[in-house]
């Protein structure tokens, strides 16, 4: 008979902490949550005090069913899911789905996958955390609440299958905003000047910046004021003002939380945000690793602290000794218990093992895998390292009462970029240690440009995550989910890097700010995760909240019924007839993308494939290459006279001229 039964939530640990704790030990995997609200109702007494109506989720009942038997030959039970709020409501809907309350059951969680990590939790089991698991469960009842009693008004007043939600719609607000913005920006005139001056002996000149008059800063408006100085500066010399040398230091960054994990790998490695969790997911859960079988290579992905424990401390700090010398240690992160939103609940995400380099690595792992773990060890070697150092050097140059500056940096010590070098540090170009106070610049040549005032850019998903962050909206887990979320519903088409807001985005928006202005405050928002955190404090009870915030969107709710109009958005029409019944066709939307449909339906239901066009003629034929997907999805582009002509490529081709493709290899 087997002694204890271990469950954790994914199908993908279960064969690596097996390996790790021998006979004794049954592991099994819930698959993650097994009970939920139902789909098909609200699924919340309101009546009655907000209580939660949980049924099994569908599809769950052989898993259940399978766990019931391992639980009648198990001594002891250890609920393993994973170490946040969501996975203390799992082991707590597995006590109750699985009817433990009389069987010895015990709480046990880790940070990472690896033997010491699962066995240290064996040694110290503890109960469900019930303030964790409130946490949970306030904000799946807010959102219950908030999505559907709010999604039904939208089908009902725009279309069906769209939806509201807590998180989504602040952050659709904040990108709806951002477009406002950008469409009402003014730019404005200005303009920069600089001078080619020629130290004496020197063959290459030296660009200087316009600085300011007489010492004073000044900023070039127009082109008349640069005409002035430009007429002001005709006959004079120039002149060496000040040199002044110094140092800097660049700060080694910190490891990788959640939230900068995901910006830096958009930013990196072009990923999505939710390409960035499923591959650290990977990481996380096990990779078959030569001569030690399967083990998790990254500690737990969903965090918001930069504190390391002292064992991975002490783990790197020998790495940088035996690798780089005593001279490259720096003082790593303990964490930041004080900065604003941050809960500090788990490590910052890091290597299991900082032996594991990438390049030990690389064979046990996939392309897109060995990216993102190479980006998470350096990230995290790196922050345990000393500060790079500068030598600066500032050279002032005037010119009657006109100065001009130039300056350039040395690297003096290399500290983290010897192991993570982002290209953010620009490398200096220009050389002024031959410039002294007497000698004799020789003007060359002035040039003037001018320029003008640029409004914010686009969000892309980098961004948004990061304006999430900062502004205290939402949390780690949500991020990705939120931003898949949108794009699924089409309030907002990813373009190149960019998100931009779509027609029906801006209804949607615009509909929540009269009805719902509370729900897409981003202030009351931070306020609400504010009080939901004090829930996992212990600080107040979940359904007190939830009492405060129902009343007041039930009668939002009654009241948008009545008051908001119903707003009709035309489908995008295409280039193509329907061959059925001659209606030109429109492009909709499904699970899979864009599809062509007949606006007949239902009298007529034809459909065919969408291809977009890109603009680009085919080399070989003349043909227009469109945009078209494999049937795992990958895009590739093709010839429109496939498959007569066999003109395909996986990236998307430039173009010469004449608008057609250049000669590529046809894989």
């Amino acid at each position: 008979m087997v002694k204890h039964l271990v469950i954790v939530e994914s199908p993908a640990k279960v064969k690596t902490i097996k390996k790790f704790l021998g006979a004794n030990y049954d592991v099994a995997a819930s698959g993650g949550h097994v009970r939920d609200l139902p789909k098909s109702s609200l699924g919340i007494d309101v009546e009655h005090d907000y209580e939660p109506k949980y049924i099994t989720i569908r599809g769950k009942g052989e898993v259940l069913a399978d766990l019931r038997k391992r639980v009648k030959k198990a001594d002891k039970i250890y609920l393993a899911t994973d170490p946040d709020r969501e996975g203390e409501a799992i082991a707590w809907h597995l006590y109750f789905a699985l009817k433990l309350q009389d069987k010895k059951v015990y709480r046990i969680s880790f940070n990472e996958i690896t033997k010491n990590a699962v066995k240290e939790a064996l040694k110290s089991p503890r109960e469900i955390d019930m303030d964790l698991v409130d946490s949970q469960q306030v904000r799946r009842v807010l959102d219950r609440l908030v999505g559907y009693t709010i999604s039904p008004l939208l089908w009902a007043k725009v279309k069906r299958g769209l939806s509201a939600g807590r998180v989504q719609s602040v952050a659709l607000r904040l990108l709806c905003d951002r477009e406002e913005a950008i469409h009402a920006f003014v730019a404005e005139e200005y303009w920069s000047l600089e001078a080619d001056l020629k130290c004496e002996g020197e063959r290459k000149a030296i660009p200087f910046k316009y600085y300011g008059e007489e010492g004073k800063k000044a900023e070039i408006h127009n082109r008349e004021e640069m005409e002035r100085i430009l007429t002001d500066l005709e006959g004079k010399s120039f002149r060496v003002a000040e040199i002044r040398k110094g140092e800097r230091s660049r700060k080694a960054p910190l490891p990788f939380t959640t939230s900068t994990l995901q910006q830096e790998a958009s930013k990196v490695l072009n990923f999505s945000t939710g390409k960035t969790m499923r591959i650290a997911q990977q990481l996380y859960e096990g990779v078959e690793v030569k001569e030690n079988g399967t083990v998790g290579i990254i500690t737990y992905l969903r965090t918001d602290s930069t504190r390391v424990s002292e064992y991975a401390a002490q783990m790197v700090k020998d790495y940088i000794i035996e690798k780089h010398g005593e001279v490259y240690v720096g003082n790593i992160s303990s964490g930041d218990k004080n900065k604003k939103n941050v809960q500090d609940a788990h490590e910052a995400i890091r290597p299991t093992h900082v032996a594991w380099t990438p390049a030990f690595l690389k064979d046990s792992l996939s392309r897109d895998q060995f990216r993102l773990y190479q980006l998470i060890w350096k990230r995290f070697v790196a922050s345990a390292m000393k500060n790079a150092r500068f030598d600066t050097l500032s050279v002032k140059a005037d010119a009657g009462k006109h100065r001009f500056t130039a300056a350039a940096s040395v690297m003096s010590f290399d500290g983290f970029l010897t192991v993570y070098d982002d290209g953010e540090e620009e490398k200096t170009k220009v050389r002024l240690d031959k410039i002294t106070e007497n000698s004799l610049l020789i003007w060359e040549a002035y040039r003037p440009e001018q320029h003008f005032t640029q409004p914010e850019p686009h969000f892309t998903e980098a961004s948004l995550v990061r304006m999430l962050e900062e502004r205290g909206i939402g949390r780690p887990s949500t991020y990705a989910p939120t931003i898949m979320t949108l794009l699924a519903r089409r309030y907002v088409v990813k373009e190149e890097k960019n998100l931009y807001v779509t027609e029906l985005g801006e209804v949607v928006n615009q509909m929540m700010k009269q009805s719902f202005p509370s729900i897409v405050d981003v202030d009351f928002t931070v306020n609400m995760e504010t009080l939901l955190d004090s829930v996992e404090e212990g600080e107040i009870s979940w359904k007190t909240i939830v009492r405060n915030f129902y009343p007041d969107l039930d009668e939002a709710v009654r009241k948008a019924e009545e008051d908001l109009a119903k707003v009709q958005i035309a489908d995008e029409l295409s280039d193509e007839f329907c061959e059925h019944c001659g209606r030109q066709m429109v492009i909709k939307y499904g699970p899979y993308g864009k599809f062509l449909a007949c606006p007949g339906f239902p009298e007529c239901k034809n459909t065919k494939p969408y291809l977009e066009k890109i603009g680009i003629k085919c080399p070989k034929c003349g043909g227009e290459i469109l945009l078209k997907r494999t049937k795992k999805g990958r895009r590739y582009y093709g010839c429109e006279h496939n498959p007569e002509c066999d003109y395909m490529i996986w990236r998307k081709p430039e173009a010469d001229e004449k608008g057609v493709a250049k000669a590529a290899e046809n894989l």
